[in-house]
Parts: structure tokens; C-alpha cells; sequence
């Protein structure tokens, strides 16, 4: 039995975020050994987003970059040992995942498309197919 591919995302989105919360917490804490093991998990969830994304949907070069600066952020947090880099992507990934679970909920109830909760979040009009 599998789940939904708007459960799955929203999954993905959930755990990307879990990690940024539990490296930002270590790093906070100066456990650089932990930040970076959670560092390297909320990136490996962002290549399993990049990789599900539809290329055929006009959104998902959009979403592509910005999962790749996500990515660059997680980067430089670690290197630099600063959780700075962290917050800002823990704010989009927040942002995301609320809009796409509205956007899921929408199509679920045959309901208008969401607007965008900000210029880089996907509406419910584009999100329905960007992640195949």
C-alpha cells in the first residue's frame, strides 16, 4: 500500500524540516558533529524533492532553483558553522509545505486555487502535477 504522492511531499517537506530545526538547534549548542549529520539529511531530502519534480511543469525550473539554493544555504551553515543560513531556508521550507498541504486540501475538495503564499511558493493551479 502506498500513500498519496501529496502525503509523500508533504512527508519529505516534514522531514527537511525536522532536520533544519534539529541542525540549527546543534549548531546553536556548538554540536558540529550532530549539525552536520542533520545538515546533510535536510539536503538529502531536497535532491529526493528536485528529483520528483515534473520538468514538463513550468514551475518545477522554478522549484528547482530554489531547492538548489536551499541546498547552498545548508552548505555555507555548515561550513561556517552558522545558523543563520538555516533559519532563512527553515522559513521557505515552512512556507512550502503550508501552501502545498492548502493547495492538496484544495484539489482533495474541488476548491478554487490558492494563492501563492509568497512569490516563490507554488499555487494550487501549478502545484497539482509539479511533483510527479
Amino acid at each position: 500500500m502506498t500513500a498519496p504522492k501529496e502525503q509523500l511531499l508533504l512527508l519529505l517537506y516534514n522531514v527537511a524540516i525536522k532536520a533544519c530545526k534539529e541542525a540549527k538547534e546543534t549548531i546553536v549548542q556548538k554540536d558540529y558533529g550532530q549539525a552536520h549529520k542533520h545538515l546533510l539529511k535536510a539536503q538529502e531530502v531536497l535532491l529526493e524533492l528536485m528529483i520528483t519534480l515534473d520538468q514538463n511543469i513550468p514551475i518545477s525550473e522554478h522549484l528547482t532553483k530554489l531547492y538548489d539554493y536551499f541546498i547552498d544555504q545548508l552548505i555555507e551553515a555548515n561550513v561556517k558553522k552558522d545558523a543563520a543560513p538555516v533559519d532563512q531556508v527553515l522559513t521557505f521550507l515552512i512556507e512550502l509545505r503550508d501552501t502545498w498541504a492548502e493547495a492538496a486540501k484544495k484539489a482533495r475538495t474541488g476548491g478554487a486555487a490558492v494563492p501563492a503564499a509568497t512569490t516563490a511558493a507554488p499555487s494550487a493551479a501549478s502545484s497539482a502535477s509539479a511533483h510527479g
